[in-house]
C-alpha cells in the first residue's frame, strides 16, 4: 500500500515538475522570441518610413501584447484552464480598474494623442504650464525636455485636458519686441535702425517683411512695436540678437531709452501757517 502511494506521489511530482520546467522554458523562449519579433517589426517600421511618434507607440503596445500571450501560454501549460484564468483576470482587472482608473485614463489619452496628433516627437510645446521638446510618448505619459535639459514627465490625461500650444507645428514663428524711445528722439531714425538690423540678421525671414510701428504713446516714452518672422528653431536667437543689436545701435546714434520718471512736490508747512 505504501509502495503504491509512493509511486503515485512520485508520478505527480514528475508530471508537475515537467510542466513547471516546460512553463519556464516557454517564458524564456517566449521572451527571446518577443525580443526578436520586436526588432524585426522595428526594422519594418523604419523601412516603411512611418511617423516616429506613431511607430514608437505601436512598438510599445505590440511588445506588451506579445508578452501577455507568452505568460498565458506558460500558465496554460501547467494545466490551468485559460478560460477560467481569463475570467479571473477579468474580475481582477475590474477591481484594479476601479483602483487605477486614472492610470487607464492615461492610456486612453495616449491613444487620443497618437490618433489626433496635436504634436509629435521633437516638437516644442507648452502644456500643463510647462514648456519643452517632446522626447517620448508612451502609454501612460509624455516626456518633455526643457532647454536647460530638465526632464518633465506629464501624465497623458493632464495633456488631453489642457490647452496645448505647439510652437513647431507651422515651422515659423513671429518675434514681437517693444522698444521705447524718448519723445524728443528721431522717430523715423529709430524705425530705420531697427529695420536695417532686421535686414542684416540672416535668421530673420524676408517674407513676411519685418514691421516696425508706433504701438503706444506712454507717459514717458514712445513705444515702438517690432515684428519679425523666423524659423521656429531660431526664435530665441533672433530675440536675443535683436534686443542687443538695437540697444547698441540706439546708443551709437544718440537715441535714448527713457527711464520711468517720478515728480515729487514739496510744500513748506511754515509758509502755509503764515497765511
Amino acid at each position: 500500500m505504501d509502495e503504491i502511494k509512493f509511486e503515485l506521489i512520485w508520478s505527480l511530482i514528475s508530471s508537475y515538475s515537467l510542466k513547471i520546467l516546460g512553463s519556464i522554458a516557454i517564458l524564456l523562449i517566449g521572451k527571446w522570441l518577443v525580443a526578436k519579433i520586436s526588432n524585426l517589426i522595428s526594422k519594418l517600421i523604419i523601412s516603411s518610413r512611418l511617423d516616429e511618434t506613431l511607430s514608437s507607440f505601436l512598438l510599445n503596445i505590440i511588445k506588451t501584447l506579445l508578452m501577455a500571450f507568452v505568460i498565458i501560454a506558460a500558465i496554460a501549460n501547467l494545466g490551468v484552464e485559460t478560460s477560467m484564468f481569463v475570467a479571473a483576470l477579468g474580475a481582477i482587472g475590474l477591481a484594479i480598474g476601479m483602483a487605477f482608473k486614472d492610470t487607464f485614463s492615461n492610456i486612453g489619452a495616449g491613444f487620443l494623442i497618437i490618433f489626433f496628433r496635436p504634436f509629435k516627437l521633437k516638437d516644442h510645446i507648452e502644456v500643463a504650464g510647462v514648456q519643452g521638446a517632446v522626447k517620448e510618448i508612451n502609454m501612460f505619459s509624455t516626456v518633455l525636455r526643457t532647454t536647460d535639459h530638465k526632464t518633465i514627465i506629464i501624465p497623458n490625461g493632464r495633456i488631453i485636458s489642457s490647452n496645448i500650444i505647439n510652437f513647431s507645428k507651422e515651422g515659423t514663428r513671429r518675434v514681437e519686441l517693444v522698444f521705447s524711445i524718448d519723445y524728443k528722439d528721431d522717430l523715423k531714425l529709430a524705425k530705420e535702425i531697427i529695420l536695417s538690423l532686421a535686414d542684416e540678421n540672416k535668421n530673420i525671414l524676408k517674407v513676411p517683411k519685418p514691421f516696425v510701428g508706433v504701438g503706444s504713446l506712454g507717459e514717458n516714452s514712445v513705444n515702438l512695436t517690432a515684428r519679425f518672422w523666423c524659423a521656429s528653431s531660431d526664435f530665441s536667437d533672433v530675440q536675443f540678437a535683436m534686443l542687443e543689436s538695437v540697444k547698441l545701435a540706439f546708443d551709437a546714434k544718440g537715441i535714448s531709452i527713457p527711464l520711468p520718471q517720478l515728480s515729487i512736490r514739496y510744500q513748506d508747512k511754515r509758509q502755509d501757517e503764515q497765511f
